[in-house]
């Protein structure tokens, strides 16, 4: 394939993004950048430094020297740290939010997030990947799903992972990281306007993956792989 796609996928917490994402680069054979395990690397470094997420002075304090590398194999590196577990764990989540409204540290994260798109063809989920990280996407979807469902996926793959949560905090969480996200001064949470929407709801992963997968055949011509 010659010329470089990009496609991004925004939507709020718990919608499925990373999911669909990563199945649709699989079939694709893109790379899958997950930007919201970014912002939990760092939202965990605040945490394990002492630090309190709600306070941005010291958060950004943080910058100068972070290193973040996402392993192609799903591993989360945060200064030499595999935190691919803990990053998912309820406290990172419930603070998450905090940090990634910080100025200081969106543009750190996203100047991160455009040299990992720069030289090869990429899905990209996160939460303004269409509208400010990657504003020349080929392809932008904003993939939601109603809260009660975004609960429930959420709670249940904190099960599967063996984190202990109940549903009412999982589904707590989920409204406050919206209303957090959505009202945020920089890059808020919002479609951009030239996205697609889908609503998984009630659709199944691989219903939601060839919706995708659809959009971006028709936005750019590209041959689906059987999969």
């Amino acid at each position: 394939m010659d010329k470089l796609i990009s496609v991004a996928i925004d939507g709020p917490a718990a919608a499925g993004k990373s999911t669909v994402a990563k199945k649709v680069a699989s079939i694709l054979g893109f790379t899958y950048i997950d930007t919201g395990a970014m912002y939990r690397a760092f939202t965990n470094a605040v945490i394990k430094k002492g630090y309190d997420p709600k306070n941005e002075a010291l958060s950004c304090s943080l910058i100068p020297g972070m290193d973040i590398e996402l392993k192609e194999d799903g591993r989360v590196i945060c200064n030499g740290e595999d935190v691919t577990k803990v990053i998912r764990e309820p406290l990172v989540s419930g603070n998450v939010s905090y940090i990634a409204s910080y100025k200081g540290i969106r543009l750190a994260l996203v100047e991160m997030q455009r040299k990992m798109a720069a030289s090869k063809s990429v899905v990209m989920d996160g939460r303004d990947i269409g509208t400010y990280v990657l504003p020349n996407a080929n392809v932008k979807i904003y993939q939601i799903a109603s809260v009660e469902t975004r609960a429930v996926r959420r709670y249940e793959e904190n099960l599967a992972k063996g984190i202990p949560t109940t549903l009412e905090e999982v589904a707590e969480d989920v409204r406050k990281r919206d209303y957090i996200d959505s009202h945020r001064e920089f890059a808020p949470l919002k479609p951009a306007v030239d996205s697609v929407l889908i609503d998984t709801s009630y659709m199944s992963v691989d219903q939601a993956v060839d919706a995708v997968l659809k959009v971006i055949h028709d936005k750019t011509g590209l041959e689906i792989p059987c999969h």
